[in-house]
């Protein structure tokens, strides 16, 4: 696997990380507030390295999501448990190497938009499935 680079708008905050596949559509109601439109990510695991100050903003039950403290910049959406953060594909040094794969929350998708392509297009509730802990 590659490790790739990237940094916040105003440089304070860089990061190392290592993508696990391609970029990921998110059109959940937090999502398109925080990026004010589609939030593109990359699943880099567990893999990322920081360099500078995040701010933290528990955004759910499950996940916080950080910014760099200087600009603002929303860069990552960590579990709780620190097994996956989600990086925003436009933070990285060269975004353009990544494919779309999948679609996540589609049903909260704006009547404004639709990306072209066939790909999976997952509704909350399966993407939720994929995050559940297992039952006993």
């Amino acid at each position: 696997m590659t490790t790739s680079t990237g940094r916040c708008l105003c440089g304070a905050v860089t990061f190392t990380a290592t993508p696990r596949g391609g970029m990921h559509a998110c059109h959940c109601d937090t999502c398109r507030r925080l990026s004010g439109g589609i939030l593109f990510s990359v699943d880099c695991g567990d893999s990322v390295q920081v360099t500078g100050e995040v701010a933290t903003y528990a955004s759910s039950e499950w996940a916080v999501r950080q910014f760099c403290t200087t600009c603002g910049s929303g860069l990552f959406w960590r579990s709780n448990d620190g097994t996956t953060t989600m990086v925003s594909a436009q933070a990285f040094d060269d975004p353009g190497g990544f494919v779309l794969e999948d679609e996540f929350c589609i049903e909260s998708k704006p009547d404004t938009y639709a990306l072209a392509g066939e790909r999976p297009r997952l509704t909350t509730d399966e993407l939720y499935a994929l995050f559940a802990p297992p039952q006993d």
